[in-house]
C-alpha cells in the first residue's frame, strides 16, 4: 500500500510540475508576443516624425481639434527613447511642448511647457495615467508602458479589422504602476501591431477602448495611422490621425533636452 501511495505521489509531483512548466512556457510565449507588438507599435525605425490631427469628442458629441508634430529617436532598439511634441493649433495651445526620456529600466522623465505661464512642469512618474493635453490618451500611451511591467497570457484566437489576431490578458506586477487592473490586447499575427486594448478597473468595469482603425505601410513598416481611445465612463473619444510621416531620425538623442522645451526647431513649429 505504502509502494502505491509513493507512486501516486511521484505521479501527481510530475503532471504539477508539467502543469507549471506548460504555464511558463504559455506566459512566455505571450510576453514575447506583446514585445513584438510593443517593438512593432513604438520602435518601427530608428525614430522619426509625424503631423499628427487630434479630435477630441465629449458625451454631447462636441469636438475640439488639435494639431501638432511629434518627434522620436530611439537610443537602443526596445531600450531608452526619447519623444518630443509641439503643438501647432488652436491659438490656446499653441507653443505647448512635451517631451519624454523613456527608460527601459526605472521611470520615465517626462516635462511639459505651457508657454501662457512661461512655465515648465515636471510630470511625476505616478502622473503617467493623466490625461494627455485634455484627451483620452495618457501620457503613459504617448510612449508606451514596457511590457515586462506585466504579467501575461494567451487567452486565444480570434479576429479584429478582419485580420486574424491572438488575445492577450496583462495584470500589472505592481498595481501602483498602472492606473487599470488589467488588459485585453488583440495583436495582429501578421504585423504584430496591437489592433485594439481593453482596460479594465478592479471592479471588473471597462474604462477604456483603444482601436487601430487604418493601417498603412510607411517605409516599409506596418503603421497604425489612424487611432481611437474612448473613455467609457466619461462617454468620450479621441481620434489620432497622423501624416508627412517618416521613420528618418531628424533629431539627435542629445538634442532632446529641456532646452528644446522653449526653443523648438524651426522645422516644426509650422
Amino acid at each position: 500500500m505504502k509502494t502505491y501511495q509513493m507512486v501516486c505521489m511521484v505521479v501527481l509531483g510530475l503532471l504539477l510540475s508539467l502543469v507549471g512548466i506548460e504555464a511558463v512556457a504559455e506566459g512566455g510565449a505571450a510576453l514575447e508576443i506583446m514585445e513584438k507588438a510593443h517593438q512593432a507599435y513604438y520602435y518601427a525605425g530608428d525614430g522619426g516624425h509625424a503631423r499628427v490631427a487630434m479630435a477630441i469628442t465629449d458625451k454631447k458629441g462636441r469636438t475640439r481639434e488639435r494639431e501638432f508634430w511629434m518627434l522620436r529617436r530611439d537610443i537602443a532598439e526596445m531600450g531608452d527613447q526619447r519623444y518630443y511634441t509641439y503643438f501647432l493649433k488652436p491659438a490656446d495651445v499653441s507653443g505647448t511642448t512635451f517631451l519624454v526620456h523613456k527608460k527601459a529600466e526605472g521611470n520615465d522623465d517626462r516635462w511639459l511647457y505651457i508657454p501662457a505661464l512661461d512655465l515648465v512642469k515636471r510630470i511625476a512618474a505616478n502622473d503617467g495615467g493623466s490625461s494627455f493635453m485634455g484627451s483620452d490618451f495618457s501620457y503613459e500611451d504617448v510612449s508606451g508602458r514596457l511590457p515586462n511591467l506585466d504579467t501575461h497570457e494567451i487567452v486565444g484566437q480570434d479576429t479584429m479589422l478582419d485580420r486574424p489576431a491572438t488575445k492577450i490578458k496583462s495584470v500589472p506586477k505592481e498595481s501602483k504602476t498602472a492606473d487599470f487592473s488589467y488588459k485585453l490586447t488583440w495583436i495582429d499575427d501578421e504585423s504584430s501591431l496591437p489592433l485594439r486594448e481593453e482596460y479594465y478597473d478592479k471592479k471588473d468595469r471597462q474604462t477604456r477602448v483603444f482601436e487601430v482603425l487604418t493601417i498603412e505601410e510607411v517605409e516599409g513598416f506596418p503603421t497604425a495611422t489612424l487611432r481611437r481611445m474612448s473613455n467609457v465612463k466619461k462617454g468620450s473619444k479621441t481620434e489620432l490621425s497622423f501624416s508627412e510621416l517618416t521613420y528618418e531620425p531628424q533629431l539627435e538623442a542629445n538634442d532632446f533636452n529641456e532646452r528644446l522645451l522653449r526653443n523648438p526647431p524651426r522645422n516644426y513649429t509650422r
